[in-house]
């Protein structure tokens, strides 16, 4: 076990290790580096007189890891925090943090060309089937969810399946950030003026997992639209990790009914289009 002072903190904030990482793996960490910021930016408010914590600020004393996972190559990919946030009157709020960071999420909308341009009729939705075993599952339906490559383009494991069953690639050019986009419209500042992520936050009571979500809509050829409408079934091949289906867009609620961000992405289109955003 190590420790140090965090840099930059008032008051003091010691910062408690666990021998499989140092202090600058940890500070160094994109996922750590996001969080302290946008919470010490978030505690910093607190200074305004408006602000329902002003007389009884709530200040970060202590920081203690507790647990860390490397990915390949000796990167940090995950972290478990306890963070000691507590005012001068003893009284505490919940700490304990998984650091993961974020991602993004993709709504992919297939629509028949021969359907009007400005209808939903006929428009079905990707989602991917595969094994969250967090969730205790071997087959979990979600729109797929991955990152953004440096060109800006979808990328991970489920992007791969998506241009390998139907040679589909989205590109950065003809991506919607919904998240944003509904973030800019909104006329309401409900976080005071907090520093958060554009994306939704599945579990923010324990993780700080932000995802951002992004519409890509394609207009193909109604026999191609059949075509995969009767390969993309969900069903998997022996050994197969993930697969896709397609799902009726007015289904998705449905389909996709356990997974949060699916559910998040479904609203967000549905609240942008009903304001003419989309």
């Amino acid at each position: 076990m190590s420790s140090f002072d965090l840099p930059n903190s008032n008051p003091t904030v010691l910062v408690k290790l666990p021998p499989e990482v140092s202090k600058d793996q940890l500070l160094s960490f994109p996922a750590f580096k996001t969080w302290i910021r946008t919470l010490q930016r978030s505690l910093s408010l607190q200074k305004n007189i408006l602000h329902a914590f002003h007389d009884t600020p709530y200040k970060l004393r202590g920081i203690d890891v507790q647990a860390v996972d490397f990915f390949g190559g000796g990167r940090l990919g995950f972290v478990k925090l306890k963070a000691e946030v507590s005012n001068d009157n003893g009284e505490k709020l919940p700490g304990s943090v998984f650091l993961r960071g974020g991602s993004v999420c993709m709504m992919l909308i297939l629509h028949p060309n021969d359907t009007p341009i400005n209808t939903e009729q006929d428009k079905y939705v990707i989602l991917a089937l595969q094994a969250r075993i967090p969730a205790g599952s071997l087959s979990f339906a979600e729109f797929p969810a991955g990152m953004l490559d440096d060109s800006g383009t979808f990328s991970g494991a489920a992007a791969k399946e998506i241009e390998e069953e139907t040679g589909l690639k989205v590109p950065a050019s003809e991506l919607i950030n919904m998240s944003e986009l509904a973030l800019l419209t909104s006329d309401r500042n409900p976080d005071e003026g907090e520093t958060l992520q554009a994306g939704v936050y599945p579990s923010p009571g324990g993780s700080d997992e932000f995802i951002p979500i992004f519409l890509w809509q394609k207009r193909v050829p109604r026999e191609q639209l059949n075509e995969w409408e009767g390969k993309l079934t969900g069903l998997r091949e022996h050994g197969e990790k993930i697969t896709l289906m397609l799902a009726r867009l007015e289904d998705v609620w449905k389909v996709g009914a356990r997974d949060g961000k699916t559910l998040a992405g479904w609203a967000l289109y549905e609240g942008l289009r009903r304001e003419g955003k989309i």
